[in-house]
């Protein structure tokens, strides 16, 4: 058996799916083992071209189970669109390929009412939010009221347990936000829509993966965003509310007895940033329109453009230690062949004073990107999949990151495409 993790080691949208179908080729079971349906995991193979929320991205390999675990924002609206719109593609969705932790919370639709009612009372200074649920959800969850999906299996336990949450949940939305209450009917209708719908796929996950591992069955664990993105470990509290580092995969996925064999740290040539917060190397101006349209940076759930900048070094070290990183996927490295001179932020400054020290998040604010050029390549490298068939420029730019960042980069890709990828 062997186990890896595959995570993001910056701000999110790095590419972690297009690494997940690539590599799920190897292993028998893909667990997304966080998050929830705020995010996006992009993927490109032979169906199209997929924008993943809640699916794991193996789903896309005939005989590898998916499983969303007891860490994952279980929002069974979404979900079941998602499953929908994978199968008109002609993905085959089944409760034999895709299997749902029945100790993972539902999120309810008074979830998504309450983010947009934060977001809207914080104003200008709001954190962001996709408006999906998440935060009012892990909220909900550590305060220990969340509906378990293993109940929609004990009708009369899940009614009573409803009824508890809808009367200290109308305190929040009539008292604090002067919202309209939820009623116990729409919340019924919610669930014998939805839940019904997905009912069929949950299962103890924990005894599968328990019997997996005994098998001896390759686990290969997807995380949702990047290390930056960490509540505990991120630029808070600009953070996703659950933990998307590599050493939660054995707590979220529902085997707590895992070891990592390795993790696979996924960075992109260039940074990006969906969202609110520090983000110390961004470009303005024509250098990040021109950035943005090349590399397409656009929310895969939102739609909203990405703040740009160069390969922010000080984040990207930071991130490999945060995520103990056995190797580095590189990704969209043929985005930057259209520059001449590359730039990279190598430090920051802070007070008049250079850093390569990722800073404490009160202190971030006050930092400025300390930047160099790197020669470019000038030309269309997409079609090469050999190391040596780089253009010399382009596999400098590569060796001086991964000298940079203290973690072998294994893999380069020039493009979406399952296939396009360079192995070193």
């Amino acid at each position: 058996m062997k186990t890896c993790a595959i995570v993001g080691i910056n701000w999110g949208d790095e590419g972690k799916g297009r690494m997940v179908d690539l590599i799920t080729a190897d292993y028998d079971v893909v667990i997304r083992y966080q998050g929830g349906g705020n995010a996006g995991h992009t993927v490109v193979n032979d169906y199209g071209k997929f924008a993943l929320h809640l699916l794991p991205s193996g789903v896309f390999h005939s005989g590898v189970v998916n499983i969303l675990g007891n860490g994952v924002a279980l929002d069974a609206e979404n979900l079941w669109r998602e499953i929908e719109d994978v199968r008109e593609k002609g993905v085959l969705i089944t409760p034999e390929n895709l299997k749902i932790s029945d100790r993972a919370s539902l999120l309810l639709p008074w979830h998504r009412r309450l983010d947009a009612l934060e977001e809207a009372r914080l104003g200008d200074k709001q954190y962001g939010s996709t408006k999906q649920g998440i935060a009012p959800f892990y909220s909900d969850k550590y305060q220990k009221k969340t509906i378990l999906a293993g109940e929609l299996f004990y009708p009369e336990v899940l009614r009573a347990h409803l009824a508890d949450l809808l009367e200290w949940k109308n305190l929040t939305l009539t008292g604090v936000y002067g919202a309209a209450p939820c009623s116990m009917d729409e919340l019924t209708a919610w669930i014998t829509d939805f839940g019904e719908k997905i009912r069929p796929f949950i299962c103890d996950t924990g005894k599968y993966l328990r019997a997996a591992s005994a098998a001896g069955k390759n686990l290969l664990f997807e995380a949702q965003l990047g290390a930056l993105r960490d509540l505990d470990y991120g630029i808070y509290p600009y953070t996703t509310s659950s933990n998307a580092i590599a050493a939660y995969a054995p707590v979220g996925s529902g085997l707590p007895s895992a070891k990592l064999d390795e993790v696979i740290g996924v960075v992109k040539a260039y940074s990006t940033c969906v969202g609110e917060g520090p983000f110390v190397c961004e470009l303005f101006g024509n250098a990040a329109d021109r950035l943005r349209e090349a590399g397409g940076e656009y929310g895969a759930k939102t739609g909203r453009p990405r703040r740009v900048g160069p390969l922010d070094l000080v984040a990207t070290r930071y991130g490999v230690q945060t995520q103990g990183a056995t190797a580095i996927a590189l990704t969209k490295l043929d985005v930057l062949s259209y520059l001449d001179e590359i730039p990279v932020c190598t430090q920051y400054e802070i007070h008049g004073e250079h850093t390569d020290r990722f800073p404490f998040p009160a202190a971030l604010g006050m930092a400025k990107p300390v930047t160099q050029t790197l020669p470019g390549w000038a030309c269309d490298i997409s079609g090469v999949r050999r190391w040596a068939d780089l253009p010399a420029a382009a596999r400098r730019y590569v060796e001086y990151t991964e000298e940079a960042i203290g973690c072998h980069i294994r893999y380069v890709s020039v493009g979406p495409e399952r296939d396009a990828i360079i192995m070193r």
